[in-house]
Protein backbone atom coordinates (compact mmCIF):
# COMPACT_ATOMS: atom_id res chain seq x y z
CA UNK A 1 0.00 0.00 0.00
CA UNK A 2 1.36 3.34 -1.04
CA UNK A 3 2.29 5.88 1.52
CA UNK A 4 -0.95 7.67 3.47
CA UNK A 5 -1.09 11.45 3.31
CA UNK A 6 -4.15 13.39 5.28
CA UNK A 7 -4.89 17.13 5.03
CA UNK A 8 -5.36 19.41 7.87
CA UNK A 9 -6.63 22.81 8.32
CA UNK A 10 -5.79 25.47 11.27
CA UNK A 11 -7.50 28.94 12.53
CA UNK A 12 -11.38 28.44 11.23
CA UNK A 13 -13.12 25.15 10.81
CA UNK A 14 -13.62 21.81 9.61
CA UNK A 15 -15.29 18.77 8.25
CA UNK A 16 -16.11 17.23 4.82
CA UNK A 17 -19.03 15.48 3.61
CA UNK A 18 -18.68 11.92 1.14
CA UNK A 19 -20.63 9.93 -0.96
CA UNK A 20 -20.73 6.41 -1.33
CA UNK A 21 -17.86 4.17 -0.17
CA UNK A 22 -15.93 3.94 -2.88
CA UNK A 23 -12.78 1.88 -3.54
CA UNK A 24 -9.41 4.37 -3.57
CA UNK A 25 -6.07 4.22 -4.68
CA UNK A 26 -4.08 4.12 -1.27
CA UNK A 27 -2.73 7.55 -1.15
CA UNK A 28 -4.83 8.97 1.74
CA UNK A 29 -3.51 12.17 3.17
CA UNK A 30 -5.38 14.53 6.04
CA UNK A 31 -7.21 17.64 5.26
CA UNK A 32 -7.82 19.74 9.03
CA UNK A 33 -9.04 22.65 10.38
CA UNK A 34 -8.60 24.54 13.40
CA UNK A 35 -10.85 28.13 14.03
CA UNK A 36 -13.51 30.38 15.74
CA UNK A 37 -15.02 30.68 18.69
CA UNK A 38 -18.75 30.19 20.10
CA UNK A 39 -20.12 31.34 22.85
CA UNK A 40 -20.58 28.65 25.95
CA UNK A 41 -22.47 29.23 28.78
CA UNK A 42 -21.51 28.25 32.21
CA UNK A 43 -24.28 25.21 32.52
CA UNK A 44 -22.04 23.63 29.71
CA UNK A 45 -19.11 24.15 31.79
CA UNK A 46 -20.58 22.45 34.70
CA UNK A 47 -21.57 19.75 33.38
CA UNK A 48 -17.76 19.27 31.44
CA UNK A 49 -16.88 18.97 34.98
CA UNK A 50 -18.58 16.28 36.61
CA UNK A 51 -16.12 13.62 34.85
CA UNK A 52 -12.83 13.34 37.04
CA UNK A 53 -9.66 12.20 34.71
CA UNK A 54 -8.12 12.21 37.52
CA UNK A 55 -9.60 8.93 39.10
CA UNK A 56 -7.94 5.67 37.93
CA UNK A 57 -9.46 3.76 34.99
CA UNK A 58 -10.86 1.13 37.74
CA UNK A 59 -12.79 3.58 39.80
CA UNK A 60 -13.66 6.17 36.97
CA UNK A 61 -17.55 6.55 36.05
CA UNK A 62 -17.67 7.65 32.66
CA UNK A 63 -18.95 11.16 31.44
CA UNK A 64 -22.46 11.85 31.98
CA UNK A 65 -25.57 11.91 29.23
CA UNK A 66 -25.35 15.35 28.64
CA UNK A 67 -21.88 15.31 27.30
CA UNK A 68 -24.05 13.45 24.47
CA UNK A 69 -27.30 15.21 24.59
CA UNK A 70 -27.28 18.78 25.35
CA UNK A 71 -27.15 21.60 22.86
CA UNK A 72 -25.26 23.71 24.93
CA UNK A 73 -22.59 21.12 25.67
CA UNK A 74 -22.06 20.90 22.03
CA UNK A 75 -21.88 24.94 21.36
CA UNK A 76 -18.73 24.30 24.10
CA UNK A 77 -17.35 20.91 22.16
CA UNK A 78 -17.45 22.77 18.85
CA UNK A 79 -15.97 25.83 20.50
CA UNK A 80 -13.21 24.19 22.70
CA UNK A 81 -12.32 20.82 20.79
CA UNK A 82 -13.12 21.26 16.88
CA UNK A 83 -12.59 24.89 16.02
CA UNK A 84 -9.45 25.10 18.08
CA UNK A 85 -7.64 22.22 16.99
CA UNK A 86 -6.62 20.23 13.72
CA UNK A 87 -9.16 18.25 12.57
CA UNK A 88 -9.36 15.91 9.88
CA UNK A 89 -12.27 17.46 6.99
CA UNK A 90 -11.05 15.58 3.66
CA UNK A 91 -8.41 13.95 1.87
CA UNK A 92 -5.35 14.80 -1.21
CA UNK A 93 -7.27 12.86 -3.26
CA UNK A 94 -9.95 15.12 -3.34
CA UNK A 95 -7.47 18.05 -4.41
CA UNK A 96 -5.36 16.11 -6.42
CA UNK A 97 -5.02 18.36 -9.75
CA UNK A 98 -4.35 22.61 -10.40
CA UNK A 99 -7.89 23.62 -9.90
CA UNK A 100 -9.69 21.11 -7.73
CA UNK A 101 -12.02 22.04 -4.88
CA UNK A 102 -14.48 20.49 -2.37
CA UNK A 103 -16.51 22.44 0.39
CA UNK A 104 -17.64 21.38 3.87
CA UNK A 105 -18.70 22.81 7.27
CA UNK A 106 -17.97 22.07 10.87
CA UNK A 107 -20.50 24.17 13.33
CA UNK A 108 -21.20 27.46 11.58
CA UNK A 109 -17.75 27.58 10.14
CA UNK A 110 -18.24 27.05 6.05
CA UNK A 111 -15.24 26.18 3.97
CA UNK A 112 -13.35 25.52 0.65
CA UNK A 113 -10.07 23.46 -0.30
CA UNK A 114 -8.66 23.64 -3.32
CA UNK A 115 -5.67 23.62 -5.57
CA UNK A 116 -4.44 26.79 -7.55
CA UNK A 117 -3.45 26.69 -10.74
CA UNK A 118 0.35 26.70 -9.28
CA UNK A 119 -0.29 23.62 -7.90
CA UNK A 120 -0.46 24.91 -4.19
CA UNK A 121 -2.75 23.72 -1.90
CA UNK A 122 -5.17 26.02 -0.22
CA UNK A 123 -8.33 26.46 2.28
CA UNK A 124 -10.29 29.61 2.87
CA UNK A 125 -13.64 30.17 4.63
CA UNK A 126 -16.74 29.95 2.08
CA UNK A 127 -18.16 33.27 2.37
CA UNK A 128 -17.75 36.32 0.07
CA UNK A 129 -16.48 39.04 1.79
CA UNK A 130 -19.05 41.30 0.24
CA UNK A 131 -22.32 40.28 1.57
CA UNK A 132 -21.59 36.48 2.77
CA UNK A 133 -23.48 34.45 0.32
CA UNK A 134 -21.63 30.96 0.27
CA UNK A 135 -19.29 31.12 -2.90
CA UNK A 136 -19.01 27.70 -4.07
CA UNK A 137 -21.04 24.38 -2.95
CA UNK A 138 -19.54 20.38 -3.89
CA UNK A 139 -16.78 19.72 -5.63
CA UNK A 140 -14.94 19.97 -8.61
CA UNK A 141 -12.99 22.25 -10.99
CA UNK A 142 -12.90 26.12 -11.09
CA UNK A 143 -10.62 28.37 -12.52
CA UNK A 144 -11.97 30.94 -9.71
CA UNK A 145 -14.64 31.38 -7.21
CA UNK A 146 -17.85 33.86 -8.56
CA UNK A 147 -19.99 34.89 -5.62
CA UNK A 148 -23.49 33.67 -7.10
CA UNK A 149 -24.90 36.61 -4.87
CA UNK A 150 -23.36 40.13 -6.94
CA UNK A 151 -20.80 38.34 -8.87
CA UNK A 152 -17.55 39.23 -6.51
CA UNK A 153 -14.80 36.43 -8.41
CA UNK A 154 -12.09 35.37 -6.32
CA UNK A 155 -8.70 33.64 -7.24
CA UNK A 156 -7.96 30.04 -6.14
CA UNK A 157 -5.15 31.77 -4.31
CA UNK A 158 -7.73 34.02 -2.53
CA UNK A 159 -7.07 37.04 -4.36
CA UNK A 160 -9.99 39.45 -5.15
CA UNK A 161 -10.15 39.98 -8.79
CA UNK A 162 -13.35 41.44 -9.55
CA UNK A 163 -16.10 43.57 -7.26
CA UNK A 164 -19.17 44.40 -9.65
CA UNK A 165 -20.86 47.79 -9.44
CA UNK A 166 -18.55 49.84 -6.70
CA UNK A 167 -17.83 52.80 -8.21
CA UNK A 168 -18.30 55.83 -5.45
CA UNK A 169 -16.78 53.54 -2.91
CA UNK A 170 -14.37 55.22 -0.53
CA UNK A 171 -11.65 53.64 1.73
CA UNK A 172 -11.57 50.81 -0.36
CA UNK A 173 -8.45 48.69 -0.78
CA UNK A 174 -9.11 45.39 -2.84
CA UNK A 175 -6.36 43.68 -1.13
CA UNK A 176 -8.39 43.83 2.06
CA UNK A 177 -11.17 42.01 0.81
CA UNK A 178 -9.75 38.50 0.03
CA UNK A 179 -11.08 35.03 1.21
CA UNK A 180 -9.84 34.70 4.66
CA UNK A 181 -7.27 31.85 4.54
CA UNK A 182 -7.48 28.45 7.04
CA UNK A 183 -4.23 27.36 7.42
CA UNK A 184 -3.80 23.99 5.91
CA UNK A 185 -1.58 21.33 6.90
CA UNK A 186 -15.82 7.86 19.74
CA UNK A 187 -16.67 5.57 22.59
CA UNK A 188 -18.18 2.76 20.42
CA UNK A 189 -15.04 2.60 18.76
CA UNK A 190 -12.83 2.69 21.45
CA UNK A 191 -13.91 -0.56 24.08
CA UNK A 192 -11.00 -3.05 23.43
CA UNK A 193 -13.44 -5.11 21.20
CA UNK A 194 -15.59 -5.42 23.95
CA UNK A 195 -18.65 -4.97 22.02
CA UNK A 196 -17.20 -7.37 19.00
CA UNK A 197 -18.52 -10.54 19.98
CA UNK A 198 -21.82 -9.22 21.12
CA UNK A 199 -22.28 -7.25 18.09
CA UNK A 200 -20.62 -8.00 15.24
CA UNK A 201 -20.72 -12.11 15.04
CA UNK A 202 -18.93 -12.95 11.69
CA UNK A 203 -16.54 -10.13 12.40
CA UNK A 204 -15.23 -12.03 16.38
CA UNK A 205 -15.16 -15.09 14.23
CA UNK A 206 -12.44 -13.78 12.31
CA UNK A 207 -10.50 -12.53 15.20
CA UNK A 208 -8.48 -13.66 17.90
CA UNK A 209 -10.32 -11.02 20.64
CA UNK A 210 -7.99 -12.94 23.33
CA UNK A 211 -4.65 -10.94 21.97
CA UNK A 212 -6.85 -7.36 21.14
CA UNK A 213 -4.17 -4.78 22.79
CA UNK A 214 -4.78 -1.19 23.11
CA UNK A 215 -2.35 1.47 23.34
CA UNK A 216 -2.42 5.15 23.54
CA UNK A 217 -0.36 7.84 23.15
CA UNK A 218 -0.79 12.06 23.55
CA UNK A 219 -3.72 12.30 21.24
CA UNK A 220 -3.65 8.38 19.34
CA UNK A 221 -4.83 5.22 20.75
CA UNK A 222 -4.03 1.85 18.79
CA UNK A 223 -5.88 -1.34 19.17
CA UNK A 224 -4.45 -4.54 17.74
CA UNK A 225 -6.16 -8.00 17.77
CA UNK A 226 -4.82 -11.04 15.15
CA UNK A 227 -6.30 -13.00 12.63
CA UNK A 228 -8.01 -16.29 13.44
CA UNK A 229 -8.92 -16.72 10.15
CA UNK A 230 -8.20 -20.14 8.67
CA UNK A 231 -8.99 -19.80 4.76
CA UNK A 232 -6.04 -19.11 2.61
CA UNK A 233 -8.00 -17.02 0.60
CA UNK A 234 -9.33 -14.61 4.08
CA UNK A 235 -6.00 -14.12 4.88
CA UNK A 236 -5.16 -13.20 1.68
CA UNK A 237 -7.92 -10.49 1.94
CA UNK A 238 -7.79 -9.30 5.63
CA UNK A 239 -4.21 -10.16 6.73
CA UNK A 240 -3.07 -11.47 9.69
CA UNK A 241 -3.71 -8.72 11.76
CA UNK A 242 -5.92 -5.69 12.41
CA UNK A 243 -5.13 -2.48 13.61
CA UNK A 244 -7.26 0.17 14.57
CA UNK A 245 -6.20 3.55 15.12
CA UNK A 246 -7.98 6.62 16.53
CA UNK A 247 -7.04 10.19 16.33
CA UNK A 248 -8.22 12.42 18.45
CA UNK A 249 -11.32 14.28 18.23
CA UNK A 250 -12.98 12.47 15.74
CA UNK A 251 -11.04 10.31 13.03
CA UNK A 252 -10.38 6.89 12.75
CA UNK A 253 -7.96 4.38 10.28
CA UNK A 254 -8.95 0.96 10.04
CA UNK A 255 -5.95 -1.73 8.69
CA UNK A 256 -6.65 -4.83 7.88
CA UNK A 257 -4.23 -6.98 5.43
CA UNK A 258 -3.63 -4.68 1.84
CA UNK A 259 -7.31 -3.12 2.52
CA UNK A 260 -7.91 0.02 4.90
CA UNK A 261 -10.68 2.45 5.84
CA UNK A 262 -11.07 5.59 6.97
CA UNK A 263 -13.69 7.08 9.45
CA UNK A 264 -15.04 10.80 10.41
CA UNK A 265 -17.39 11.69 12.39
CA UNK A 266 -18.43 15.41 12.10
CA UNK A 267 -21.07 16.20 14.60
CA UNK A 268 -24.49 17.94 12.86
CA UNK A 269 -26.20 18.62 16.20
CA UNK A 270 -26.78 17.50 19.90
CA UNK A 271 -27.81 13.89 19.04
CA UNK A 272 -26.61 13.36 15.49
CA UNK A 273 -23.34 12.89 13.43
CA UNK A 274 -22.62 12.11 10.30
CA UNK A 275 -19.77 9.32 9.75
CA UNK A 276 -17.96 10.04 6.31
CA UNK A 277 -16.29 6.25 5.58
CA UNK A 278 -13.57 6.09 2.86
CA UNK A 279 -11.93 3.11 1.42
CA UNK A 280 -7.94 2.35 0.20
CA UNK A 281 -6.92 -0.66 -1.04
CA UNK A 282 -3.08 -1.73 -2.65
CA UNK A 283 -2.72 -0.70 -6.09
CA UNK A 284 -2.58 -3.76 -7.23
CA UNK A 285 -5.79 -5.23 -6.60
CA UNK A 286 -7.31 -1.88 -7.66
CA UNK A 287 -8.51 -3.41 -11.13
CA UNK A 288 -9.96 -6.48 -8.46
CA UNK A 289 -13.56 -6.53 -8.23
CA UNK A 290 -14.09 -9.02 -7.11
CA UNK A 291 -12.28 -8.38 -3.65
CA UNK A 292 -13.38 -5.17 -3.77
CA UNK A 293 -17.32 -6.37 -3.69
CA UNK A 294 -16.78 -8.58 -0.49
CA UNK A 295 -14.08 -7.11 1.14
CA UNK A 296 -17.18 -3.56 1.19
CA UNK A 297 -20.30 -6.10 1.56
CA UNK A 298 -18.03 -6.95 4.88
CA UNK A 299 -17.51 -3.71 5.95
CA UNK A 300 -21.12 -3.03 5.36
CA UNK A 301 -22.36 -5.26 7.71
CA UNK A 302 -19.92 -4.41 11.00
CA UNK A 303 -21.60 -0.43 9.90
CA UNK A 304 -25.08 -1.68 10.01
CA UNK A 305 -24.47 -3.35 13.17
CA UNK A 306 -22.44 -0.01 14.68
CA UNK A 307 -25.45 1.94 13.33
CA UNK A 308 -28.26 -0.35 15.40
CA UNK A 309 -25.82 -0.05 18.41
CA UNK A 310 -24.84 3.28 18.64
CA UNK A 311 -28.72 4.97 17.59
CA UNK A 312 -29.77 3.01 21.02
CA UNK A 313 -27.23 4.25 23.02
CA UNK A 314 -28.22 7.19 21.92
CA UNK A 315 -31.99 7.03 22.79
CA UNK A 316 -30.57 5.44 26.08
CA UNK A 317 -28.29 8.41 26.95
CA UNK A 318 -31.48 10.70 26.64
CA UNK A 319 -33.70 8.33 29.05
CA UNK A 320 -33.88 9.74 32.82
CA UNK A 321 -32.75 6.34 33.78
CA UNK A 322 -29.41 6.52 32.83
CA UNK A 323 -26.71 8.94 34.56
CA UNK A 324 -23.39 8.01 34.21
CA UNK A 325 -21.98 4.14 33.98
CA UNK A 326 -18.75 2.60 34.50
CA UNK A 327 -15.61 1.25 32.52
CA UNK A 328 -14.33 -1.94 32.00
CA UNK A 329 -10.60 -1.42 33.05
CA UNK A 330 -9.12 -4.50 31.11
CA UNK A 331 -10.09 -3.56 27.72
CA UNK A 332 -11.67 0.29 27.60
CA UNK A 333 -8.58 1.98 28.24
CA UNK A 334 -8.67 3.54 25.12
CA UNK A 335 -12.08 5.13 25.49
CA UNK A 336 -11.03 6.16 29.11
CA UNK A 337 -8.20 8.05 27.15
CA UNK A 338 -10.51 9.86 25.03
CA UNK A 339 -12.69 11.31 27.74
CA UNK A 340 -9.47 12.61 29.45
CA UNK A 341 -8.64 13.88 26.32
CA UNK A 342 -12.00 15.89 25.86
CA UNK A 343 -12.45 16.84 29.45
CA UNK A 344 -8.84 18.96 28.81
CA UNK A 345 -9.84 20.40 25.94
CA UNK A 346 -13.12 21.36 27.57
CA UNK A 347 -12.25 23.13 30.74
CA UNK A 348 -9.21 24.48 29.19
Amino acid sequence: MATAQFLALSSSSSASAAARPRARRAAPSRVCAAGSALASGEPARRLAAEFDPAIPLASAVTPPSGWYTDPEFLRLELDRVFLRGWQAVGHIGQVKNPNDFFTGSLGNVQFVICRDANGKLQAFHNVCRHHASLLACGSGQKTCFQCPYHGWTYGLDGTLLKATRISGIKNFNKNDFGLLPIKVFCDNYLDGGYHVPYAHGALASGLQLQSYETLTYERVSVQRCESALAEQEDIDRLGTKATYAFVYPNFMINRYGPWMDTNLAVPLDATRCKVVFDYFLDESLLDDQDFIDRSLKDSEQVQIEDIALCEGVQRGLESPAYGVGRYAPSVEMAMHHFHCLLHANLSG
